[in-house]
């Protein structure tokens, strides 16, 4: 098992069981998201404001070459592509979730890209809006049990779900407190940060939103705050599940507006009852006062118990028993964007 933690300024591989850290990889970049291919070679997103988005391939998770295609709009419209978000796979299949927002697929393990028009060319799309991090495609879900169910997650238009296999989309966002109210289309204008799917109860997802904390029990159609333990706040940004324990995670913060931990104590949060109720997961947080947070992408499980972040000041936390006690890793990176178990 390896974590590769994605900063602005390259990608370092960490070995929890031997406590190695190897890096940088891409040094200089800004490493945005990985995945595991089908063909099991690893991907890894790069990003630069000088020559945009691209990927790199590897083996063995220390000779990475360039990939000659990459998601990309096609010339001359007036899209442009900044930033892969995310990486997501359904057996064969590859998603890429990009900015400015779309969703491409790869059914060659990453070699090549096709576009989505279902959603990338959705009747809503002028009226979508940017959020802070601009206008980002950041979350895919698909149903273990039916690929063609699929759910993405839009800042700040808000959650679309397919039933067709990304054929026509619906918003999917009832019940959630709207962050940017559109005139035009009544079922847009939410700040979705990130979505995550139970994996007992197919129909049953959970979203922080910039909103709130919410859980949907019919597929997404209508959804319900959960937030008993989270007062004074449940603006946040990360959520996972820990597949093993089925407790699922976040981090609170402040406010929209200050986006810092409550009173200067980082905290990681849980619910060990799908929602119902959040507590402080564990022991072991910082106990100096603590101003930074966890991006949408900087957190993530092997689901079998170990759980990682990565934070804006560049530390990386670890628990290995399920979220039960955490430690603060000895050593110090760029600002973290994305963590994922590899």
């Amino acid at each position: 098992m390896v974590i590769a933690v994605g900063t602005e300024k390259g990608a370092w591989l960490f070995d929890p069981n031997a406590g190695t850290l190897d890096g940088p990889l891409m040094p200089g970049w800004k490493v945005t998201a990985f995945t595991e291919a089908p063909d099991g070679s690893y991907l890894l997103a790069t990003g630069s404001n000088w020559f945009g988005a691209s990927i790199h391939r590897s083996s063995d998770l220390t000779h990475w070459s360039p990939e000659p295609a990459a998601p990309a709009w096609p010339e001359g419209g007036d899209r442009k592509l900044t930033q892969i978000w995310t990486f997501a796979r359904h057996k064969d299949r590859l998603y890429a979730g990009v900015d400015e927002a779309g969703l491409f697929t790869s059914d060659d393990s990453g070699r090549s890209w096709e576009t989505v028009p279902g959603i990338n060319e959705h009747h809503t799309r002028r009226a979508w809006q940017p959020g802070f991090g601009g206008l980002a495609l950041h979350s895919i879900v698909v149903d273990p049990l039916n690929p063609d169910r699929i759910w993405i997650g839009i800042s700040a238009a808000g959650v679309f779900r397919s039933e067709d296999g990304g054929a026509t989309w619906t918003p999917a966002n009832k019940g959630v407190v709207k962050a940017a109210p559109d005139e035009e289309f009544d079922d847009i204008g939410y700040c979705v940060h990130k979505i995550t799917l139970d994996p007992d109860i197919p129909d049953r997802l959970y979203r922080q939103d910039h909103r709130g904390v919410y859980r949907s029990d019919d597929a997404g159609r209508t959804w319900d705050q959960t937030e008993e333990g989270l007062q004074p706040t449940s603006f946040g940004f990360p959520m996972v599940m820990d597949r093993s324990t089925r407790t699922l995670f976040i981090v609170p913060l402040t406010s929209d507006e200050q986006r810092l931990p409550i009173d200067g104590r980082f905290r990681v949060y849980r619910s060990t009852d799908r929602a119902d109720s959040w507590e402080v997961a564990g022991t072991g947080h910082p106990e100096a006062p603590t101003y930074t947070q966890v991006l949408r992408g900087a957190m993530d499980t092997d689901h079998e118990g170990t759980i990682a972040y990565g934070t804006t000041s560049g530390n990386v936390g670890l628990s290995v028993d399920g979220g039960a006690s955490w430690s603060t890793m000895p050593w110090t990176l760029p600002r973290v964007l994305t963590v994922a178990f590899l």
